[in-house]
This record gives C-alpha cells, structure tokens and sequence, in this order.
C-alpha cells in the first residue's frame, strides 16, 4: 500500500465494480458477442445486421440525446429497439424483441465468478465498515453472488450521472449519513474513480490491477490518497 495523501478518519468504503473486484474485459466482449448472435437469430430481417450497424445507431441516439450515456442499460435497450424499428418492426413489437435481447445481454452480463479472495476481504470488511457499491455499468450484485457485502448500490443513470460526476458519491454519503470526507471510495478508473470521487469530496484508493507507474500515466488528474495492487491490502485499514 502507498500513501500519496494524508489520511482522515474512515467511516465508509464504497467500491467500483467493474476492474475492481473482478476482470470484467473477457466477460464485457463474451456478453456483446452472444447478445449480438441473439439478436441476429431473433428474426430473419435481423440476420444481416452487423455490429458496426449497431454501433452507429448507438452514435446516433448520443448525438440526439447526450444524457442517455449516463444510463448505459436504457441506451443499449433503445439501441436494440431502433435496429428493429429500422427493419420494419411494429413499435410494439420492437419493443418487445429489445426486451428480450436484452434479458440475453443480462444473462451473460452477470456470469461473473467472484474470487475467494474478494469473498474474504469483502467479508472482513463488512464487519467494520458500511459498504456500498458505484457503477457506471448494471452488473447485478445479487446474480453475481456478493449482494450481502453491501448496504446499497448506486447506478448510474438511475441514481445519478455517471462518474466521474459528483452525483453519486453525494448520494451514497447522504444515504450513509456520514461525511463524505470520512469515505474511502476504491476503484481502478483514474477518472471516473479517482478524480470524481476526491472532486466530490472523498478520499480515494486506486486499485493498481495493471501494475502501472501512476507518475508515467498522462490520464492522470490528481493523486490518489492511496494505492493499492491487491483488494486484500485494505484488510489493514480494520
């Protein structure tokens, strides 16, 4: 553990998910390939349609409505829904069909195997700080077996802008009903993570999964209070 700051008292400690408790890149492109297949084989107007197809009509809902990118789930379900409509779907029926593509998505989304190790240090944890988890993304903490760690979740979109906007971190303090100056918020995002939550008030540890130098990172917007390689490192804050 390295220390870049001083450190106040901890109260709290609220978690990124994503990179942070588990590898999510290998289950992010296993999920988008296998819901994509769905989608394909969902109807025969369907067969044909590429990912580059989606990704545009992605583009094009952000460019009409920028707020849409803070609540990832509804962006990608009205994604799913325009590509139907744009093959001659009745409304209603797209819908429909974008709802169970998505329950697709979901499926996958969730198939997450948490380490023992996490289980342990989360475990520990628990019993002498409140934890609430922050996330971009719409992992389901009860499908991925670690719902009982935690006080409450924030999402982004349905509780707030996305990080690294204040929005979030905020609410999670105003629910715990503790200063925000005594909440430690850990995530491996230099901005989302990092920089949002010290902006916000908190302090801040950055999980360094990728054994990078943080001084030779140009993403780089203020330090960490601290750092740390392993999850099991914070056990020595109890």
């Amino acid at each position: 553990m390295k220390f870049y700051r001083s450190i106040r008292p901890i109260y709290a400690i609220t978690f990124d998910l994503d990179d942070t408790l588990y590898d999510n890149h290998s289950v992010i492109c296993k999920t988008i390939n296998e819901s994509h297949i769905a989608l394909q084989k969902y109807h025969p107007l369907l067969k044909n349609f590429t990912k580059k197809e989606y990704q545009k009509l992605r583009k094009n809902i952000l460019k009409k409505e920028p707020e849409i990118y803070h609540n990832v789930t509804e962006w990608r379900l009205r994604s799913l829904e325009l590509a139907m409509l744009n093959v001659g779907f009745l409304p209603h029926l797209a819908k429909n069909g974008a709802k169970k593509i998505m329950s697709v998505f979901s499926y996958w989304r969730n198939k997450i195997k948490i380490s023992e190790n996490v289980h342990i240090t989360l475990s520990k944890l628990m019993n002498n700080f409140p934890l609430v988890a922050i996330t971009n993304g719409n992992v389901q903490l009860k499908k991925i077996g670690i719902e009982n760690y935690f006080k409450f979740i924030l999402y982004a979109g349905l509780n707030g802008r996305s990080k690294p906007y204040e929005d979030m971190y905020k609410l999670a303090s105003y629910r715990l009903k503790i200063n925000i100056k005594n909440i430690l918020h850990v995530g491996d995002d230099l901005i989302a993570d990092i920089f949002g939550s010290i902006k916000s008030g908190m302090q801040s540890c950055w999980i360094n999964n990728k054994k990078e130098n943080l001084i030779k990172i140009n993403s780089v917007r203020l330090l960490p209070h601290m750092e740390i390689s392993k999850l099991d490192s914070l056990i020595s804050l109890i």
